[in-house]
């Protein structure tokens, strides 16, 4: 039988079950989100008049969390329209419902006993082959399954999402020993394919992988800031990015996710292990009492840092542990740190620190790092079959960019060995004996493939034939062509790709010869061109530090010359006779944006962060991007329908003008960014693949360049319509004399300058207008501040 998914059932409606049924919605899962009966009337119950048998009241508890979802920040869901597939009722009235789902998700409170009841009624109302998950972070996903149905067991799993849903890649999947071999590979891809996830199979042990060796790290950090004397500030100044790790490092992520939860976590680590481990997971008495004050981090505005706002702004303070008193916040600067700041990437920068002996910074990451990568190697077998399920489990779930085994790889494994033995620390046997038989890396490489050491040999690393890996394919197949900005390389299939590679993706001319190279070696060669990365972000616009440079030292001719090569560029890629699919994801903005607009088709990720926002350094998009925004949204009006042409232009105005950005790929289409040609992939992993598979599809179908036809425009009168707009803005004190300027120059260039309203103009026209407009702006003493202020601070200044 061919098994899918098309709806499905929350039980429990908090913060995880609510973000679940959330990540459902934007996948396109419908469900039906079910909780508790409430035993009381609130406040506004009372007041209506309503009854404890109101299906309002009785429903509540799903309803509120449901409209939750619109107030959170980061948003939950991709656009506000997903809220109308999620249903809501209770977990006494609607039990029956379970019958009409093919997955039910239990997501209800951390306590074993309240579960096993759950599953009961489960398995009285589901239908028969409807696959059963618990989202536990760390209960015994065999025990709850006790005393259920065969139908049942065959079909049950522990699914552990990590929060929130919609953002953090981890999902680890836990079968139980009854678990039907088919169920687990069906959800393993369904977590990939369709929910777009990474998942990691873990082993039925307490908090499973990610939370196990993250909870422990954590600890380990806590207990090495005490015996060594640092304070939190300083602890977070170096168990970030310097080491790889995510920005909030350590106190501040213990603030985000909750000190009374961390704590929750470890307890259930504490209560199931023993001996040395079990003293690690005893958090130290300082914690504890914070905990009883209340102080658990941002949800109860104070935890390890205190924000407290004085007459020059915020100011932040971290906790003392000793005192429980807050103090200014310190930094830890020392000689190793400084050497790190130097290195490019986290493995450099992890092994400058770690090797730094006898400096302060140095010695501290090293007695952090070593216990957990000990510790890591003592659970392989344990608690997953191998060491990319770890390394893949931290780097997903806690935003590591190396795991375990790949830190222990970038310091070397044989010195760092050597250490821990002279620092009398126990090396788990089976590291030491692949030391033994001449090998001295947990992986390895090999004419593009990746392989890690297993029981004793190196084991070829697979991955989702969706997966498209661009530096394996790179060292493969080699690449066509390259410069300091751009590659072009062989993706197979006749397909090529052409991978910006400058700092932070910015567009300068390196990388628009490599456009033009591109098309014309594909035109020549290849069925078509992707053009996306692997990058950080797709694409965050133009070089900014190089306009600002050049408008400084008064070259326009120099600027000019720049921004009708991009404009060329683009117009490159919209006439290729080859079809172009654009691949962005993350941060797309401005000249990234640009370069997607004129392409054949779009392939988006579903977190694409998309816009043109160069009023926010006091520009206008002058690559071609106001034209093909308004071609775009012309393009996706029905030729029979008859439409208002000032309407488009002022949609496009704004969102040109105000700098709007969309929140995810489905938001990007509904701002017009994306159309009807344009598709949308829920796993980033897979972006690449799709953008391939669109590209072939296009080239099959027998793919022609679109027609160069004049567009149809709305001239002075419509100008002077954009333009009210923004004077009106500017009344109201929401838009600066500068930012008027700036929507005087975009309004002229959207309405095709001084022409009566309706005239077909051709698209060099709208060009030349463009950059007019941009080198006008440019000049600007207003504008160079913005983009001074954007290149030292990274946000738009308002003048």
């Amino acid at each position: 039988m061919k098994r899918t998914i098309k709806r499905a059932a929350v039980l429990g409606s908090g913060v995880m079950g609510a973000g679940i049924a959330a990540h459902l919605a934007n996948v396109g899962i419908p469900s039906i989100m079910l909780d508790i009966v409430p035993r009381e009337l609130n406040d506004q119950e009372k007041k209506k008049g309503l009854t404890l048998e109101d299906p309002q009241v009785r429903n509540r508890m799903s309803e509120v969390s449901k409209q939750r979802l619109l107030k959170q920040k980061p948003s939950p869901l991709t656009s506000k329209k997903n809220l109308d597939m999620i249903e809501t009722g209770n977990m006494e009235d609607h039990m029956d419902r379970l019958s009409e789902v093919d997955w039910i998700i239990e997501v209800v409170v951390e306590n074993l006993e309240i579960k096993q009841k759950v599953f009961a009624s489960v398995d009285q109302y589901r239908k028969e082959g409807s696959i059963v998950t618990s989202n536990t972070s760390g209960i015994s996903v065999e025990s709850m399954a006790e005393g259920r149905s065969e139908d049942f067991q065959k079909h049950f799993l522990g699914m552990h999402f990590f929060n929130p849903p919609r953002y953090l890649k981890l999902l680890e999947v836990i079968p139980t020993k009854n678990t039907d071999s088919e169920v687990l590979q069906f959800m393993k891809r369904f977590g990939e394919d369709v929910l777009g996830k990474g998942v990691v199979e873990a082993k039925d042990t307490p908090n499973f992988i990610a939370n196990r060796i993250g909870t422990y790290g954590l600890l380990v950090t806590v207990r090495e800031m005490v015996n060594g004397g640092y304070s939190v500030g300083e602890v977070d100044s170096v168990t970030g990015p310097m080491i790889g790790r995510p920005k909030s490092a350590t106190f501040r992520t213990l603030d985000v996710v909750g000190l009374d939860t961390f704590l929750h976590v470890a307890k259930n680590v504490y209560d199931k292990v023993e001996g040395d481990e079990k003293d690690v997971f005893d958090p130290p008495q300082f914690m504890k009492t914070m905990a009883e004050k209340g102080w658990i981090g941002a949800k109860s505005g104070q935890g390890f840092f205190l924000k407290k706002k004085g007459k020059d702004g915020s100011t932040i303070y971290e906790l003392n542990p000793e005192t429980l008193e807050y103090e200014d916040r310190k930094k830890l600067k020392t000689s190793a740190t400084e050497m790190a700041k130097q290195e490019k990437g986290p493995k450099r920068k992890l092994k400058a620190l770690v090797t730094s002996k006898g400096d302060r910074a140095g010695d501290f990451v090293w007695n952090i790092v070593k216990p957990v990568l000990t510790y890591s190697a003592e659970l392989t077998g344990e608690i997953a079959d191998d060491i990319p399920s770890i390394d893949n489990a931290m780097k997903w779930g806690f935003g590591w960019e190396l795991g375990p085994f790949e830190m222990w790889d970038a310091i070397g494994v044989e010195k760092s060995v050597a250490r821990m033995k002279d620092e009398g620390e126990t090396v788990p046997a089976w590291v030491e004996e692949m030391l033994s038989k001449g090998y001295t890396s947990f992986y390895k490489k090999e004419n593009g493939s990746v392989y890690f050491y297993h029981n004793g040999e190196y084991k070829l690393q697979s991955f989702n034939e969706k997966e498209i890996h661009i530096q394996s394919t790179k060292e493969k197949k080699g690449v066509i062509k390259k410069n300091s900005g751009a590659s072009l390389i062989d993706i197979g299939d006749g397909v090529a790709l052409l991978e910006f590679h400058s700092q932070s993706n910015a567009i300068g001319l390196d990388i628009m010869q490599m456009i033009n190279f591109a098309i014309e070696e594909v035109q020549q060669n290849y069925k078509g061109l992707v053009i996306g990365n692997q990058a950080k972000n797709f694409c965050v616009g133009a070089n900014l530090g190089m306009i600002l440079m050049e408008a400084q030292d008064f070259n326009f001719m120099e600027i000019e010359m720049v921004v009708k090569q991009f404009q060329n560029a683009m117009m490159n890629i919209k006439y290729s006779e080859k079809p172009v699919v654009a691949a962005p994801f993350g941060m797309t903005l401005g000249g990234g944006t640009e370069i997607t607009l004129p392409t054949s088709a779009i392939q988006a990720s579903q977190e694409t962060y998309m816009g043109l926002v160069e009023a926010g350094v006091g520009l206008i998009p002058g690559g071609g991007g106001n034209k093909e925004l308004y071609i775009k949204h012309l393009r996706g009006i029905p030729d029979s329908v008859d439409f208002d042409l000032q309407k488009v232009a002022n949609e496009v105005f704004e969102k040109i003008a105000t700098a709007k950005v969309s929140t995810s790929a489905v938001e990007a289409r509904e701002l017009g960014y994306l159309d009807q040609m344009d598709a949308i992939s829920v796993n980033g992993d897979h972006l690449l693949h799709d953008a391939k598979q669109k590209v072939l599809g296009l080239a099959k179908a027998g793919y022609q360049p679109p027609k160069r036809k004049k567009i149809p425009v709305v001239g002075e009168q419509g100008y002077a319509t954009m333009l009210l707009g923004a004077k009106t803005m500017g009344f109201g004190g929401y838009a600066s004399e500068h930012d008027i300027k700036i929507a005087q120059k975009l309004a002229n260039v959207l309405a095709g300058g001084k022409v009566a309203a309706g005239t077909l103009v051709d698209e060099q026209y709208l060009l030349d207008l463009e950059r007019e407009a941009f080198l006008s702006l440019v000049g600007e003493p207003k504008t160079q501040q913005r983009m001074q202020h954007m290149l030292m601070k990274g946000k738009p200044l308002r003048n």
